[in-house]
């Protein structure tokens, strides 16, 4: 047995006759187009595999002597004064 369950949705006023102009046009209901709509946005996200960010870290012994105990402030002014 399938259960269903109501809810209200807020739509901007375009977008529903947007969706009932296509709902009209492929002989369905908009029920029908919203729950299309919602599984194949459930399953594409479902797939999705999670962003990972590539270590690109890199080998030395950290900040210069001279930065090191530095204020960020302090060392983004320095790269950007002098010319690359």
């Amino acid at each position: 047995m399938v259960s269903h369950m109501k809810t209200t949705v807020n739509l901007p006023d375009e977008l529903l006759r947007e969706a009932q102009e296509v709902a009209r046009r492929e002989r369905t209901t908009l029920r029908e187009l919203i729950e299309t709509g919602l599984r194949t946005v459930v399953q594409q996200r479902a797939s999705d595999t999670p962003f990972t960010l590539e270590d690109a870290s890199v080998d030395g012994q950290g900040l210069q002597p001279e930065f090191r105990g530095a204020r960020w402030e302090d060392i983004r002014d320095t790269i950007y004064s002098h010319p690359a």
